[in-house]
């Protein structure tokens, strides 16, 4: 694709740490935005990660690609007044502090405008920006305990509640901010004014709950539905692999007994009415593991299948996803050359018509872009950077130094 990304020319101001915020700078910086991340002298917390490609820790690297990298001290009286220009020479600023911390940094929306109506603030926080919640600490995992998906997810499958792998609450809360900060943008194309956009992680996991508003007006009960994938089932075929296919088999029951060639089934008491299929689920699906374990592989499954309209998903880890050629094909990957070897990294999934959309460069080290955005965004000189630097107000460690113990 060519031409620059549909962000070229807007500059964000990256005061984000660890993933909710920097998954959502990190969508910027392929949208075309110029990203600058001010990290504080200790650094990203997950620049301290395993495991790690030619000493950059291949977590920070996912979400902070691209960006061009500074570290000041905001502990500094200086430190807080170079945040501030920045911020003011910004057409967005996106914080995940706890509420409270922007405006001890002199930072806050009321200040900002005052100063540069244009400015647009994004601030990501755990319950709200004010509230009886607002100064609580706030992870993914707390997140989904209390806003019930480790519950939900446990209910459903008959399980004890356990913590998830996936950071959901971060990276949903990351797009909604996104989105936000896109629709903040078009606002003050047609308003001349900047605004402070807010997304509380709480929020964004009922929003991202597709059976909230159902769990939330009497659950669902013994109702019969097609949807919910806790009741599609998981089969092994002849050659050990799995296969996942969607939709509850006590509502595509008659498809079932189609593709295995079993109209039996279909006048067998147990499986008469969706009544009966639901009391005797376990033996529905012992009847489709049965079937399944005679279909040698996943194509001859999928293309039997396929007769009735059916979809399959192959049980497949993440390295085998990305050795599919329809990832080649679509370009779903930024490699980046590391020293001697390369890291791979998932791009955007959007594409926005000829622009060039996805990551470009590569994870910068800690304060490697002091200098450069010194003198070109806030015009300081040689001599001041370095006086900054003396003072211990602008930090750096280049990006294959070993983390202090």
């Amino acid at each position: 694709m060519n031409g620059p990304g549909p962000l070229a020319g807007i500059r964000v101001l990256d005061l984000t740490r660890v993933i909710a915020g920097p998954s959502c700078t990190r969508s910027l910086v392929e949208l075309g935005a110029d990203v600058v991340k001010l990290e504080p002298p200790e650094g990203d917390v997950t620049r301290k990660g395993r495991p790690r490609v030619g000493g950059v820790a291949i977590m920070f690297a996912q979400q902070n690609c691209g960006k061009r990298c500074i570290c000041v001290d905001l502990a500094s009286a200086r430190g807080r007044e170079l945040a501030f220009v920045l911020a003011t020479a910004s057409d967005v600023v996106v914080e995940n502090f706890r509420p409270g911390v922007m405006a001890r940094l002199g930072l806050d929306f009321e200040r900002l405008q005052a100063a540069s109506p244009r400015t647009i603030l994004c601030s990501m926080s755990g319950y709200g920006p004010d509230g009886p919640d607002a100064g609580r600490r706030a992870y993914a995992p707390v997140l989904h305990a209390e806003l019930g998906h480790l519950a939900f997810v446990a209910e459903r499958h008959g399980t004890s509640p356990r913590g998830e792998a996936v950071s959901h609450a971060d990276l949903y809360t990351g797009m909604q901010a996104t989105v936000g900060i896109l629709a903040a943008l078009v606002d003050r194309a047609a308003t001349g004014q900047g605004t402070h956009v807010t997304v509380s992680m709480a929020e964004t996991m009922l929003a991202a709950n597709e059976w909230t508003a159902v769990e939330l007006n009497g659950g669902l009960g013994d109702e019969i539905t097609f949807f919910g994938g806790h009741r599609a089932p998981m089969l092994r075929l002849g050659d050990g692999s799995w296969v996942h296919v969607p939709g509850d088999p006590v509502g595509t029951f008659a498809s079932w007994c189609k593709v295995m060639d079993r109209p039996d089934l279909a006048t067998d008491p147990r499986f008469a009415t969706p009544t009966e299929r639901s009391r005797h689920r376990e033996d529905l699906t012992g009847e489709l593991a049965a079937w399944a374990a005679t279909v040698a592989d996943a194509d001859d499954f999928e293309e039997r299948l396929s007769t009735v309209g059916m979809a399959v998903g192959r049980l497949r880890s993440l390295a085998e996803a990305a050795a599919e050629p329809w990832a080649e094909h679509n370009g779903a990957f930024h490699e980046v050359e590391m020293g001697e070897r390369s890291l791979r990294l998932p791009r955007s999934p959007v594409r926005v018509g000829g622009r060039t959309v996805g990551l470009h460069g590569r994870p910068a080290g800690q304060g490697e872009h002091n200098a450069e955005v010194m003198a070109e965004v806030l015009g300081l000189s040689e001599a001041e950077i370095d006086d900054l630097t003396d003072a211990g107000v602008l930090r750096s460690r280049p990006a294959g130094d070993p983390e202090p113990p």
